[in-house]
């Protein structure tokens, strides 16, 4: 009833927007590349000396410039007609996570998802002004369940429930697809390049960025696991790295939007800066051609 409710009561609070004209697709004879941008871990919702929801929203808002500035960029050597947005999970703090977090919230879930939705609509919308086509994939991280962890159906997630409503908001957009479901994970292709994107929570630790884990764990999915794939995407840990497997190929961890966690710095002696993640695609080799972490403090 509660998830019905919350669901509800967001879709109808959509507004009306008449979107731009998408651009048109290049007509130039040069190599072709596709945006990927990883957009992962907001934790709307948590409340620090330096982040809080106003603060993440105005992040969000720098991430889409930067991902269209620097798409301009590459558009002097080449087309890049597509972009695909991973949402990766945890674009909610919660509110039941762990004990105490309640005083470390400014909003509660209810405020949480309509901002979350917001930010992730406005992504999606300025991507559609900017790109002829526009793919999202979305998975869920631990931060969106309700309840703690196993008190309720795994999909049951805030997470999911934005996802649902940012694209029921943009159906309106017609250079625009959009790809989610219960699973764990998600795989998808740009031409001839594979990807695999979780959020991370699969690897349990509580000392830190697991290394040795995520090699681990990543080179026995790609042994048959999941369905093939070259390069795995996940957040969760807040700090951007890339790590390669044994077969050569990557993982690439996200950062986050966030900043001042007294939890990482107190328990695990660390901080990360906000950032996010943004790579071009070149589809007929099947590789990355270039890649950006795009901080946005």
């Amino acid at each position: 009833m509660l998830v019905a409710a919350v669901y509800r009561a967001a879709k109808d609070a959509a507004i009306t927007y008449v979107p731009g004209k998408p651009p048109a697709k290049s007509t130039s004879k040069a190599g072709a590349e596709v945006a990927l941008v990883h957009a992962t871990d907001w934790q709307i919702g948590k409340r620090t000396e330096s982040y809080n929801v106003e603060i993440a929203q105005e992040r969000i808002e720098r991430l889409a410039r930067k991902v269209v500035g620097i798409t301009d960029i590459q558009r002097k050597d080449h087309p890049v007609d597509e972009c695909v947005l991973m949402l990766g999970g945890d674009m909610v703090e919660g509110t039941t996570i762990f004990p105490g977090q309640a005083w470390e919230l400014d909003s509660t879930l209810f405020g949480q998802l309509f901002a979350a939705t917001a930010s992730i609509e406005l992504l999606v919308r300025t991507f559609a002004e900017n790109f002829a086509k526009v793919r999202v994939v979305c998975e869920y991280g631990n931060h969106g369940r309700i309840g703690k962890y196993g008190e309720g159906p795994k999909g049951d997630n805030v997470d999911r429930m934005a996802y649902q409503i940012a694209k029921d908001r943009t159906a309106n957009l017609t250079n625009v697809t959009w790809q989610m479901s219960e699973a764990w994970h998600q795989t998808f292709s740009i031409g001839a390049y594979k990807v695999l994107l979780v959020h991370g929570d699969e690897i349990r630790t509580y000392s830190g960025t697991p290394l040795f884990g995520i090699i681990k764990r990543v080179s026995s999915w790609a042994a048959g696991i999941v369905p093939e794939f070259h390069d795995c995407y996940m957040g969760h840990w807040h700090n951007p790295a890339s790590i390669t497997i044994g077969n050569g190929n990557r993982v690439f961890i996200t950062g986050s939007p966030e900043s001042g966690n007294i939890y990482a710095a107190e328990h695990l002696a660390a901080q990360a800066k906000p950032s996010q993640r943004l790579h071009f695609i070149d589809p007929k080799a099947g590789r990355v051609a270039s890649e950006y972490v795009l901080w946005l403090d």
